[in-house]
C-alpha cells in the first residue's frame, strides 16, 4: 500500500494513500454488487481472523471480503483458543507466525495491541479496533459512504454525537476528515468527552446539541458504549436520549439533505430514534455495504504486492472474467 506494510492508525496515511484505498474501494463496491461475487485476486493467499472482542459487522465483513478475494479466510475464536488456557499475546503471536498468514486482522480491547502483534510478525497487520483508540477501517468505510453520497470529503460540515470519551470511532473520523478539511464537530455530555480532545484532533466541541447540528452535513451518531461506562457519566439512559438523541425534530435543525450515520449495534431509541435509523436520511446499512469493499481494498492492498496500488482497478475490473474462465 504505496511502501505502507500495515493499516494500524489512519494518522500515519497520509491524504493521498487515503484516497487511493477509497478509490479502489471504489472497484470493488462494483463487484460486490455483481452476480459473481469473487475475484481470484488473492488465491493463495491465507487471511487470519484474530478477534479478542465480540464484533458482528467487522468480523463477518473481514471474512465475507477474505472470500471474496478467494483467500483462505481463518477465524480465531479466542474463548476456544489456548488464549483461554493463559497463552500470551506474544506466543499467540509467534504460532501464528509459524504458519505464514499473508495478513493477521486483529481487534483487541487493549490499545496498542495491534502495533503490538506488527512488531512481532512479518506479514501485514491490520487493526479491527483497539480499544479506545484506533479502528481504521471504520474510518474508511465512513469516508467511502460520505464521498459516495455527498460526491466529495471536501470541506463538508460533520457533526458527531455521543459517547466521544470511549469511542475510536469519533476519533479515527476525526483524524481522517480533517485530512479532507472537513468541518468537524463534537457533542455530547460534559463527562463523555475528553477535556483536551478539540486540541489534540483539531475539532470543535459543543456541549449542547442543537448549536452542534445547526448546518451540519452529516450527522454521525456513536453508541453508548454501556460495557465501558461507570455510572456516575450518565444520570440516565433516559435523559441521555432526551438531550443527545437524534430524532426527527433535532435532525431537522441540520441541512435538508443531511445524512445520518452511525457505526452499529445501535441502542434504538437512546442515540438514535427508530424513524431516524429507517428513515430516508440514513445511510447506517450503505455504511455496512461499503465495509466489506473497504476491506477488500485493504487486504488487496496489503497481500497483493508491490503493483497493488496502480493494478487496483484493473484487479476487479479483469478478475470475474479469469474466474469464469478457470
Amino acid at each position: 500500500m504505496s511502501g505502507l506494510a500495515h493499516l494500524l492508525d489512519l494518522r500515519a496515511l497520509s491524504r493521498d494513500e487515503v484516497t487511493q484505498i477509497l478509490d479502489t474501494s471504489e472497484a470493488f463496491f462494483e463487484v460486490s454488487r455483481r452476480p459473481v461475487r469473487k475475484v481470484p485476486t488473492l488465491r493463495g493467499k491465507t487471511i487470519v481472523n484474530l478477534f479478542y472482542e465480540a464484533s458482528t459487522r467487522t468480523r463477518t465483513s473481514f471474512e465475507i471480503a477474505a472470500k471474496r478475494l478467494s483467500a483462505d479466510a481463518v477465524n480465531m475464536t479466542v474463548s476456544t483458543s489456548s488464549v483461554s488456557k493463559g497463552e500470551t499475546l506474544y506466543d499467540t503471536c509467534k504460532t501464528l507466525e509459524a504458519m505464514h498468514p499473508d495478513v493477521v486482522v486483529i481487534r483487541h480491547s487493549a490499545s496498542g495491541a495491534p502495533h503490538y502483534v506488527a512488531s512481532k510478525l512479518r506479514c501485514g497487520v491490520v487493526n479491527a479496533g483497539d480499544g479506545m483508540h484506533a479502528h481504521p477501517t471504520q474510518g474508511l468505510l465512513d469516508a467511502f459512504t460520505i464521498r459516495r453520497a455527498k460526491g466529495t470529503l471536501e470541506g463538508l460540515t460533520v457533526t458527531i454525537v455521543g459517547d466521544v470519551a470511549h469511542s475510536r470511532v469519533a476519533r479515527c473520523n476525526s483524524v481522517l476528515l480533517r485530512k479532507f478539511g472537513c468541518r468537524v464537530r463534537v457533542v455530547g455530555p460534559r463527562t463523555l468527552v475528553p477535556p483536551r480532545f478539540a486540541e489534540a484532533f483539531d475539532v470543535e466541541v459543543f456541549h449542547e446539541l442543537a448549536p452542534a447540528l445547526e448546518g451540519a452535513d452529516v450527522v454521525m451518531c456513536l453508541r453508548i458504549q454501556r460495557e465501558r461506562l461507570q455510572d456516575a457519566l450518565l444520570p440516565s439512559l433516559r435523559e441521555y436520549s432526551r438531550t443527545f438523541g437524534i430524532g426527527n425534530a433535532q435532525l431537522a435543525l441540520a441541512k435538508k439533505d443531511a445524512i445520518v450515520m452511525h457505526p452499529g449495534p445501535m441502542n434504538r431509541g437512546v442515540e438514535i430514534a427508530h424513524d431516524v435509523a429507517d428513515g430516508p436520511q440514513s445511510v447506517v446499512l450503505e455504511q455496512v455495504e461499503a465495509g466489506v469493499a473497504v476491506r477488500m481494498a485493504v487486504l488487496y492492498l496489503l497481500a497483493g504486492g508491490d503493483d497493488a496500488i496502480r493494478s487496483a482497478g484493473s484487479a476487479a475490473d479483469e478478475a470475474p472474467m479469469r474466474e469464469g474462465a478457470a
